[in-house]
């Protein structure tokens, strides 16, 4: 029986990292977790790319470009959306979702999900290394593993 884990080994491996401007002070907290943990998983720190984008719609356009220039080995997509006093954090939520989806599903590199979902502020901050840890430190566990998935999965048809 063949089983596959995936192992968290960043040496050699080219990241690229997606963050929105909104709630910044959130964000930027995801950001430096995904980078630290990228780091000390032995990505170095000239293959690592931070992108920063205005807001949480514009992380899937950037993921689904960078997915397609053949520059990078994955992908980790951060944002947060706080429910605010419209339904608007629903739709941007929504759409922001099935966009990084689409180029997890279709891309060619994996892609990480790491765009909170959040009633309030309190709950963003516990996902950006408070209490519930950090989502983007999980991320870059998360993307690591699935590169090394994947590569050896392709190395069954061999």
């Amino acid at each position: 029986m063949n089983t596959i884990v995936g192992k968290i080994d960043g040496k050699n491996l080219r990241i690229a990292v997606v963050v929105s401007q909104i709630n910044k002070s959130v964000t930027d907290k995801l950001c430096k977790g995904a980078v630290d943990t990228l780091i000390s998983s032995g990505v170095t720190d000239e293959n690592i790319t931070v992108v920063k984008v205005p807001g949480v719609m514009e992380v899937p356009r950037i993921t689904s470009i960078l997915s397609e220039i053949d520059v990078f080995d994955g992908i980790i997509a951060l944002g947060v959306v706080v429910k605010g006093e419209t339904t608007n954090s629903d739709y941007v939520s929504k759409e922001s979702s099935r966009g990084v989806a689409q180029t997890s599903l279709t891309g060619q590199i994996p892609v990480m999900f790491g765009i909170l979902t959040t009633d309030n502020m309190d709950q963003a901050m516990n996902r950006a290394g408070g209490k519930a840890g950090n989502k983007g430190s999980e991320c870059a566990t998360g993307v690591l593993e699935m590169i090394d998935i994947e590569n050896q999965i392709s190395k069954l048809s061999l």
